[in-house]
C-alpha cells in the first residue's frame, strides 16, 4: 500500500465511560439519553438504584447504548419511548458531556504518544496517518503490514492504559476504507484491509455503510436495485452519472471501488462553537419563563466556558429555536468586538430572541458563537475582553428581558 491510514473509533464511547463510573452495570443493557432526573440514587447500604426504560415518559432519544442493549434492537437516535417497548428493563442513564469530553482528550493524547499525525473527527473518533512512522516508512510487503499491526496494537494499548476503555482500529490505504473497516470487528477490533480485500470484506456490505451515502441516496439506490457496495461497484459509471449527476455519480463509482485520495488533515480551526438542548416536554415562553431563562443562561455560560477552554473569542452570536411543530428558527447578531464573556453572549442572544415571535411552545433551544479567532490574532484596534465598564458590572442578574 502507498499509504497506511487508520481510523480509530471508541467502542460505545459514552456508555463505556458510564460503565467505568458504574461498574456494577457491566453486562447489563444500558441506554444513555435520559435527563438529570434519571441520575442514579445512592442507597444507604452503598448500592445504587437505577432508572429503567419501562418507567420513562417523554420525547428523549438514545445517544448511545451498550452492546447488550443493542442486541435487544435499540440504537442511537431511537426514541426512548420506542426503546422502552423493546428493552423495558434496560438501565437509563443521563448524558454527561463534560465527562465524555474529558475522556476524549485523554484517549487522543494517548494516541498522540504513539502516532502524532492525527485528524480529529469528533469526540470519539480520529484518523491517523501511520505511513511515515518507524517500522512502516522503509518497510515493504509483509514487513510493512507487520509494522502497521504492531503500531495499531500499541495505539490500542496506550488508549486502554490512559482511559480503561477499548477502541476499534482499521488500517487501510485511505480514509474511506478505514472508516468502513473500523466497524467490521467491533468491539476491540484491529482490522487490516488491502485493496484486494474489497470483494470479500467490503462489497458484501450495504451501500449505505459508505460515509457519504445518506438516507435519500440510499433510498434511491435501493429503488434502482442496488443494495450492496459490490452491486454499486458493478454499476456502469455513466449510468450512475445519469442517475445522480456528474459529481456525485462519479464519486459513487470511486467510493464503491475503495478509492479516496483525501489526506489526513492534522488541524483545522472551528468556524463556531455551540451548545443546545432538547427539552423533555415542550416549554411555554410565558408559563415556563423561569425554567427557560435558567436554561438559556446555562447554555450561554457553557459556550463561554468552551471558548475559554479552547482559546477562542467570537463575534457573531446565534440563537436556535425549534418549536412544537418542528419548525426551526435561527437569528444572528454580530457584536462590535470579539468576546468570550458569558454575560456579553447572553445579552446578544437575548437580543436575537426578541426578534422571534414566541407564539408556540418550544422543544429545543441553542446558542452559537461564530466568527472565531485566537485572541492574539485580533486587530490591534479591537479589544478581545469585555469593556471595562461592562466587566466591572455585577455578573448577576442579567438585566436584559428574556422570555
Amino acid at each position: 500500500m502507498d499509504r497506511y491510514i487508520a481510523h480509530l473509533d471508541m467502542d460505545a464511547f459514552y456508555a463505556s465511560v458510564e460503565l467505568l463510573r458504574y461498574p456494577d452495570l457491566r453486562g447489563r443493557p444500558v441506554v444513555i439519553g435520559g435527563g438529570r432526573r434519571h441520575q442514579p440514587v445512592q442507597r444507604d447500604d452503598g448500592s445504587r438504584e437505577y432508572a429503567v426504560l419501562r418507567s420513562y415518559v417523554g420525547r428523549g432519544v438514545i445517544t448511545t447504548a451498550t452492546y447488550e442493549a443493542r442486541a435487544l434492537g435499540v440504537h442511537s437516535g431511537m426514541g426512548l419511548m420506542k426503546a422502552a417497548a423493546l428493552a423495558p428493563d434496560a438501565v437509563l442513564l443521563p448524558v454527561d458531556f463534560d465527562e465524555y469530553r474529558r475522556y476524549s482528550r485523554l484517549f487522543k493524547a494517548a494516541v498522540a504518544e504513539v502516532a502524532p499525525h492525527i485528524e480529529d473527527r469528533g469526540i470519539d473518533e480520529i484518523y491517523i496517518d501511520l505511513s511515515e512512522l518507524p517500522g512502516v516508512r522503509d518497510a515493504v510487503g509483509d514487513d510493512a503490514l507487520g509494522g502497521v499491526r504492531a503500531l495499531a496494537a500499541a495505539i490500542k494499548a496506550s488508549v486502554r492504559r490512559a482511559t480503561g476503555l477499548s477502541c476499534s482500529i482499521a488500517v487501510t490505504p485511505n480514509k474511506l476504507l478505514s472508516k468502513l473497516g473500523s466497524d467490521l470487528d467491533k468491539p476491540d477490533g484491529l482490522t487490516l484491509l488491502r485493496t484486494e480485500d474489497l470483494p470479500t470484506r467490503i462489497w458484501p456490505l450495504p451501500a449505505k455503510r459508505i460515509n457519504g451515502i445518506g438516507p435519500k441516496a440510499s433510498e434511491k439506490l435501493q429503488a434502482l436495485g442496488i443494495q450492496t457496495i459490490g452491486q454499486l461497484a458493478a454499476a456502469d459509471p455513466q449510468w450512475l452519472i445519469s442517475q445522480f449527476g456528474a459529481s456525485y455519480g462519479a464519486w459513487l463509482h470511486e467510493a464503491a471501488h475503495g478509492r479516496d485520495t483525501r489526506p489526513v488533515v492534522t488541524y483545522s480551526e472551528p468556524k463556531s462553537l455551540s451548545r443546545e438542548t432538547t427539552f423533555d416536554r415542550d416549554l411555554h415562553a410565558r408559563h415556563d419563563r423561569e425554567q427557560l431563562s435558567a436554561i438559556f443562561t446555562r447554555l450561554c455560560e457553557q459556550v463561554a466556558d468552551d471558548l475559554v477552554r479552547k482559546g477562542y473569542v467570537g463575534k457573531t452570536i446565534g440563537l436556535k429555536l425549534r418549536f412544537d411543530n418542528f419548525k426551526t428558527v435561527t437569528r444572528d447578531l454580530t457584536l462590535p468586538r470579539h468576546t468570550q464573556d458569558a454575560r456579553a453572549i447572553r445579552q446578544a442572544a437575548g437580543l436575537c430572541l426578541k426578534r422571534v415571535p414566541l407564539e408556540r411552545r418550544l422543544r429545543l433551544l441553542g446558542v452559537r458563537v461564530g466568527s472565531l479567532c485566537r485572541p492574539g490574532e485580533l486587530p490591534t484596534a479591537e479589544v478581545a475582553e469585555v469593556p471595562a465598564d461592562e466587566a466591572a458590572a455585577p455578573r448577576t442578574p442579567y438585566t436584559l428581558p428574556l422570555f
